[in-house]
């Protein structure tokens, strides 16, 4: 009972409802939506639109959201993104409250991927099904430019997923350095506000 209590008189609210809302329903739209690509055309188009309307919600929320949810919190420079990979690779990479550099960098990188993921697939749509958004401007396009625009699509599709893959790799790295659950604090929207002889500088 101590420890527990112990546990939420050192807890921080970090994540806000949308933030979190937003992170897990894109992990299951991206999710849907690669995994349906060549068979179900409905359900992948419809797990894409839902992908552009949660990044365009996160847009409007990096303006006006929560201190950790705006982008001028986790907008870095290149050389603090450079130096914070660095001292990861040391192990000795400084604990953040919010998105450390690489974790900012990455969300920018996720986001402009993400877009680029939907809008050529509507324009797929549009020239290849006569569909969507775009079908009138594109439905009298040639074979050529249609497959065009697929194997830009699939590019971006795969580049997203291997965003992914490092960016889970970054969180599990990340947690064992400071020995902390930064699964379940996208979860509960609470992390650890300090360790024992943690300086004030690492909580930033």
């Amino acid at each position: 009972m101590m420890v527990n209590q112990m546990q939420i008189e050192n807890s921080v609210k970090v994540w806000d409802i949308f933030v979190r809302v937003f992170h897990w329903s894109l992990v299951l739209a991206f999710t849907l939506a690669y995994i349906t690509e060549d068979h179900f055309l409905l359900l992948h188009s419809w797990a894409g639109y839902t992908v552009l309307t949660l990044i365009s919600l996160r847009l409007i929320w990096g303006v006006i959201g929560s201190r950790h949810a705006r982008f001028s919190d986790f907008m870095y420079r290149p050389r603090e993104i450079k130096t914070f990979i660095k001292q990861t690779f040391k192990l000795r990479a400084k604990r953040y409250l919010g998105h450390n550099p690489a974790g900012g960098a990455m969300i920018i990188l996720l986001l402009i991927s993400l877009f680029m993921v939907t809008l050529t697939g509507m324009a797929v749509y549009g020239a290849a099904e006569q569909a969507g958004p775009f079908a009138a401007g594109l439905a009298n396009s040639s074979e050529l430019f249609q497959d065009i625009l697929k194997e830009v699509h699939e590019f971006f599709a795969n580049f997203t997923l291997l965003l992914v893959f490092i960016h889970v790799a970054g969180v599990v790295v990340e947690s064992l350095i400071h020995r902390e659950n930064l699964v379940l604090s996208m979860f509960n929207g609470y992390k650890r506000k300090s360790l024992p002889g943690e300086s004030k500088e690492s909580q930033s």
